[in-house]
Formats: structure tokens, sequence, C-alpha cells
């Protein structure tokens, strides 16, 4: 018996990448499959028309929406090992 395929869930999170202040809109747009941009100029509208009342519901999502993490960082040689400054070993096919 074969296990059913279930699709992993959909994560609200603010990327790393596609930012202009926090990442807000652009998590916002990759989570609803909208182009950020378009988030970003809606989210400019709103808050025109309410006002500036929608901006106080920018800070809120920035404390909320977890960050996305970060790639690992590259391991940096270590001096001290002997294989040190050697090239690389290529493996013999």
């Amino acid at each position: 018996m074969t296990e059913p395929t279930v699709a992993p869930y959909k994560q609200l999170r603010r990327p790393t990448d596609d930012r202009v202040l926090a990442g807000v809109c652009g998590g916002l747009g990759r989570y609803f499959g909208v182009d950020p941009v378009a988030v970003r100029v809606g989210f400019a509208v709103l808050a025109i028309v309410t006002g500036g009342a929608a901006l106080l519901a920018y800070p809120v999502m920035w404390l909320v929406m977890p960050e996305e993490a970060r790639p690992a960082a590259p391991v940096w040689p270590n001096p001290a090992d002997p294989a040190w400054g050697q090239p690389p070993s290529t493996p013999v096919a």
C-alpha cells in the first residue's frame, strides 16, 4: 500500500531576498501567488484610502511574520588543517 502524497502547506514568511523595508509585502505576495510589487502598490493605496491607518498594520505584521531561514554560511578553510592551501583532489572516474 502506498502512502498518499500530501503537498506541504504554505508558510507565511518574510523573505530575505525580496524585501524593500522588512519583507512583509514580499512574503504576502509569495503566499498568495501575486507579484510583490502589486502587493506594495495595493498597500500604498490602502494607506492613502484609510488616511494612514493601514500603516499601523505594517509594523505589527513585521513583528508577527517569522523571517525565512537564511542559507547556511560557507565554511571557511581552517589554516591549521594540513590540507589547507592544497588544490582540491579530483575523483578518478
